[in-house]
């Protein structure tokens, strides 16, 4: 696998992964501005929008038609949230011109529909369609109706708000439904211009025989810019808190769902790759002391885990349990804590973590969309580190550098979904 880039415009990155691993390749253009509260429910609007036609296309069927006509290309869109920036996604796949059954160039021709629907989009009398803007108004409202729909889910969201209260973090990507009723096709319209002028734009071709890919043709007629933006660096967590906040929401559910948000304290970048092999022993794996105390031993928990969020700083403990085992569930996440802290794990646990850890990074080049998300995560950290080079510097995390971050280690908040009495 070879991976480089170049700079288009200022402002604007091209990134190219060459793999002969697939018979596909995968064109993608990442959006990225700052979370705020008053522009994430427009942005995951506009995500919407902009699928929905162009100027050449100015309809889905349009856009479906010319997808069927590459061959069966397939075409995605979506947001997310990367430590505090907002990311709006476009995706689409296409059959390697080698594995045509004619000449074709299917590669430029997935770039430039890529590139008239995120930037090319269709307009009427200076705005957006009234139409498709208030179609997806109604999609949007439904999607952010429906996080309940999920409770694992709702509830890490809602630990994650409760931690991050006030700050960019904690809010929904999808944005909030009383925001939706303030947005119109014209001021939608007027805030995609600014959005494109001021964004972060990253463009990604991964696949083979993309070298001669003559991106410049296509692109360039975007706008050099001043990228606003996040540069995601490790969040540095240094107030010490005297005891945890205790959320306690009910609903009309039978299992609960508890979560325990973690800060480590004072954790510096060199550090992060032992808080990932702390995270991995305390619960990231079926060998972990969370899975094997609070399921497997006590039986208390359906599911119990823990996933590191690197650039926060933070470990979210997610367990699933039966309503009336909350108390004994918290004692004993408690207690596997207090363990870690006292240096009660085996050079064994730290081969086991290291080697789930080590699978992680080489499955990476084995699905496109996760390489891209990894030389994404590398571009908005402004710091390029290797798939090798990771791995390395995991094998090189002693046990002294893990028990330095087990004693770095406070509960900020304990979150509880439980039922209805």
């Amino acid at each position: 696998m070879n991976y480089n880039k170049s700079i288009i415009k200022d402002g604007v990155t091209f990134h190219k992964i060459t793999t002969n691993k697939f018979k596909t390749n995968l064109f993608a253009i990442f959006i990225t501005t700052p979370l705020s509260r008053e522009t994430v429910t427009k942005n995951a609007l506009i995500s919407a929008v902009l699928r929905r036609g162009t100027k050449n296309m100015p309809t889905q069927d349009e856009i479906a038609k010319e997808l069927e006509g590459m061959y069966g290309a397939d075409f995605d869109c979506g947001i997310e949230k990367n430590g505090d920036n907002h990311i709006i996604k476009f995706y689409i796949e296409s059959i390697n011109d080698d594995f045509l059954p004619e000449q074709d160039d299917l590669s430029k021709k997935s770039l430039k529909l890529l590139y008239d629907i995120v930037f090319n989009p269709l307009v009427e009398n200076g705005s957006f369609k009234k139409e498709y803007v208030d179609g997806e108004k109604s999609t949007l409202k439904q999607i952010i109706e429906g996080k309940i729909d999920n409770k694992a889910k709702y509830a890490l969201d809602r630990c994650i708000e409760e931690m991050y209260k006030n700050e960019p973090y904690g809010l929904y990507k999808f944005g909030y439904v009383e925001d939706l009723d303030k947005i119109n096709e014209k001021d939608l319209y007027e805030y995609y211009k600014n959005l494109i002028k001021t964004c972060k734009t990253d463009i990604f071709a991964s696949g083979f025989n993309i070298d001669n890919l003559h991106e410049n043709e296509i692109l360039a007629n975007l706008e050099p810019r001043v990228p606003n933006y996040i540069p995601n660096k490790n969040k540095l967590i240094d107030t010490q808190i005297n005891s945890p906040q205790i959320i306690t929401e009910k609903m009309d559910v039978t299992q609960g769902k508890l979560m325990m948000g973690l800060d480590l304290l004072n954790v510096e970048p060199e550090d992060t790759y032992a808080a990932s092999v702390y995270n991995v022993i305390l619960g990231g794996g079926a060998n972990s002391k969370l899975f094997q105390n609070v399921r497997e031993k006590a039986s208390l928990a359906y599911t119990a885990g823990s996933a590191y969020i690197k650039n926060k700083n933070n470990i979210i403990i997610k367990c699933g349990i039966e309503i009336k085992n909350y108390e004994k569930a918290t004692e004993i996440i408690k207690a596997q804590l207090s363990q870690m802290y006292k240096g009660e794990f085996s050079e064994e646990d730290i081969e086991s973590a290291k080697q789930l850890i080590y699978a992680s990074f080489k499955s990476i080049p084995d699905a496109q969309d996760s390489e891209l998300t990894y030389y994404f995560a590398q571009e908005l950290s402004e710091k390029f580190v290797s798939l090798d080079e990771n791995i390395e510097k995991v094998k090189a995390v002693t046990k002294e550098q893990i028990l330095k971050i087990a004693k770095k280690v406070q509960i900020n908040t304990i979150y509880f979904l439980t039922g209805k009495e």
